[in-house]
């Protein structure tokens, strides 16, 4: 079992007494629900369904829906962030991160885009953790680009006739409700796409094997297949074609939403590191001692707490509704790269003991490398961050 830490620096000016009552709550429910059993749901490749259900009965599952489809009617998305960053200091990312899914990424589109029939359907299960959404938007030929999007759906007798296939898709073998991005219109590569709700069991609705990945083993990821899945018109999430600005309009926060664990994850790697050079002796003295450990610690401690402030700056900018998505995508890249360092210096400096799967540092070693690819590759954020500098002169004269 792993002990939760806490975040090295003081952070009033982000969080409040709420807050910080609702992650006591959430430490309670993940050191009872989840801790005890992350270990065999790694082995199993899932976590069980009833986890989202003793969630949702707890209220930490979509508690930005209003309170008429069962929710708590809060929007303030630092309570998102304390479930992410609390899953990180336990060390069980992986058997969390289908929460942070469900609450960060797929409810943005089911709040804000559906119809009162849509939310009356669809709202009360998955607050409740009976109804598990997922979103399909990546390809075999289609990642972060997402104008090379494929999937196709045409029109039909009360419907979409929806063909395609999507892969790399989280909680694609638990959920009840996939977000599909498909084509609806022969238009411009960023146009012509909608957002189509496909149900679990629709006929032509296949699900592929649950993939075997380096890390994140209790998430389960799938390749979805759709061969003529007739979708009615009922599930037309938003308006027809209207997709990649719905896509353009969420993808902050998901961003942010990754940057907020990476960083946790990255105070959580340097706390098990300096744990272990402390109570680890060589040549006659704790590994700690050492000169060059000192100073790889104190590297990283100097990024972490630079990552910590940037992020819970642009945590803030978020909840005022005035995070820029240059700003977003900043932070995704900047924290999964120290993170990825952080990690790397941990596992280095826990000797043979950082590659075993026993230490948590191993597991979130493995867990953490997809943070640099999901969300849009790190290249992909460095070319929009490069797109919003004002490196193109507007004047047409040489100088």
């Amino acid at each position: 079992m792993t002990t939760p830490i806490r975040p090295i620096g003081h952070r009033a000016e982000t969080f409040e007494e709420e807050h910080e009552s609702f992650r006591e709550s959430f430490r309670r429910f993940v050191e009872h629900e989840i801790v005890p059993n992350h270990l065999a749901w790694d082995r199993d490749g899932i976590v069980p369904r009833g986890l989202y259900e003793r969630a949702g009965e707890n209220g930490f599952l979509a508690f930005a829906v209003p309170e008429e489809q069962g929710g708590a009617g809060i929007e303030d998305f630092r309570f998102n962030a304390v479930i992410g960053e609390e899953l990180q200091y336990a060390g069980i990312t992986a058997a969390g991160n289908g929460v942070t899914l469900h609450n960060d990424i797929c409810l943005p589109y089911l709040l804000r885009y559906s119809s009162a029939e849509q939310r009356a359907r669809w709202l009360p299960g998955v607050v409740a953790g009976t109804l598990i959404p997922a979103i399909a938007m990546t390809e075999p030929g289609a990642g972060s680009d997402l104008g090379a999007i494929r999937t196709r759906a045409v029109r039909a007798d009360g419907g979409w006739l929806l063909n395609g296939t999507k892969t790399f898709i989280t909680s694609g073998i638990n959920a009840d409700l996939v977000i599909v991005v498909a084509r609806t219109e022969p238009a411009t590569a960023r146009r012509g796409m909608s957002l189509l709700v496909v149900e679990r069991d629709m006929p032509g609705f296949d699900r592929g094997r649950n993939l075997e990945k380096i890390g994140q083993h209790a998430q389960d990821t799938a390749e979805l297949f759709f061969d003529g899945v007739l979708v009615p018109d009922a599930n037309l999430l938003g308006e027809e074609g209207a997709a990649f600005d719905y896509l353009m309009a969420n993808l902050p926060q998901e961003r942010l939403s990754i940057a907020v664990s990476a960083v946790a994850g990255a105070e959580a790697a340097l706390q098990w590191t300096c744990d272990h050079v402390r109570e680890r002796h060589a040549f006659g003295a704790s590994l700690g001692a050492l000169q060059s450990i000192r100073m790889s610690l104190a590297w990283a401690s100097t990024e972490v707490e630079v990552t910590r402030s940037f992020v819970d700056q642009c945590l803030r900018k978020h909840v005022a509704g005035k995070l820029a998505p240059e700003r977003a995508a900043m932070a995704k890249c900047w924290a999964t790269e120290v993170q990825g360092r952080v990690l790397d210096v941990g596992v280095q400096l826990h000797g043979g003991y950082g590659y075993m799967t026993e230490y948590p540092i191993a597991r979130a070693w493995a867990d953490g490398r997809i943070t640099r690819i999901y969300g849009g590759a790190n290249e992909v954020m460095l070319d929009l961050i490069g797109r919003s500098l004002p490196l193109v002169s507007t004047s047409s004269h040489r100088h």
